[in-house]
């Protein structure tokens, strides 16, 4: 289902149809539902929400490189010696299309 939102946030909301608008909203309504079931995230930090998301995308912090801007700030940021800055939350919510308040 993951990949079937991802393919129409990458068409935009100006090139679905009617039904891929009402089948895109649908989904990302179950989606929503499921994590409010099944996941804590108000409890999680801004690290461990980035560490699962990469986990579920089987991503490795050389993913991130280009994202974050740097192999050091991504280490430095996924050991926790430093935080996320509002610039980096940015860029890493865009990259996960994710709110970018789980970084912040």
């Amino acid at each position: 289902m993951l990949k079937e939102v991802e393919r129409l946030i990458d068409k935009g909301e100006g090139n679905r149809t009617a039904e891929e608008g009402t089948l895109f909203k649908l989904m990302i309504r179950l989606i929503e539902d499921f994590e409010e079931q099944h996941y804590q995230l108000n409890a999680a930090t801004p690290v461990s929400i980035l560490k699962h998301l990469m986990e579920a995308r089987d991503l490795k912090p050389r993913d991130l490189w280009e994202v974050i801007g740097s192999k050091s700030l991504t280490s430095e940021i996924l050991s926790e010696k430093r935080t996320i800055s509002k610039s980096k939350a940015k860029a890493l919510a865009q990259f996960f299309h994710v709110s970018v308040e789980l970084f912040i």
